[in-house]
């Protein structure tokens, strides 16, 4: 039998192999690296899309946000002047009342009674004054309590004292002005 030698064919086919081992290895890790290539560049993309959608959200929240702090300014501004509207309207309503307060005053003074003093606060009023006798501030207090603009008489002080062999009541008495406007209802012609 004749001998035939293999080797060089075998060493041949390993070789081939080998190269076809290498070239699908390479083309496999060309491949692996174009396919994380993608997804990395995929991703990148879909960051950069949701951060373009991030800044436009804060751009628009930062608009809001400056219009919310106008229509808190503006109600602010809404607020300060219905204040202002109510208290002119509040003047005006009770503009007619130190003249009715005045003359109700007068009125309501018996002859003997003098008033040195009148404080208003609010609808409060103290006034200060000298009676000939403590029945004349009873006078008084009568008619104040009768009174339509003036009410709730309180004494607070009466002290008697002696002046030139003449006998005067010295008083302080606090009463409340009535708003005869606010209680009677307003005439609609």
């Amino acid at each position: 039998m004749a001998h035939i030698n293999l080797l060089p064919w075998r060493e041949e086919l390993r070789k081939q192999k080998q190269q076809q081992f290498a070239v699908i290895a390479g083309g496999t890790a060309i491949l692996g690296a174009l396919l994380v290539l993608l997804v990395h560049m995929q991703m990148d993309g879909m960051i950069e899309s949701q951060n373009q959608r991030n800044k436009f959200l804060q751009a628009e929240i930062a608009k809001l946000d400056k219009k919310i702090a106008r229509i808190r300014d503006l109600e602010k501004t809404k607020t300060a002047l219905l204040a202002r509207m109510d208290i002119i309207q509040q003047l005006q309503r009770s503009r007619p009342q130190s003249v009715h307060l005045m003359d109700e005053l007068v009125k309501t003074l018996p002859d003997g009674v003098y008033l040195n003093q009148i404080t208003q606060k609010g609808a409060s009023l103290t006034m200060a004054g000298i009676a000939q006798s403590n029945a004349r501030v009873s006078a008084y207090m009568r008619n104040i309590d009768d009174s339509d603009w003036i009410g709730n008489p309180k004494l607070d002080v009466i002290q008697t004292k002696e002046d030139k062999h003449q006998r005067a009541a010295q008083f302080t008495l606090r009463a409340t002005q009535m708003n005869k406007a606010a209680e009677q209802p307003e005439e609609q012609g």
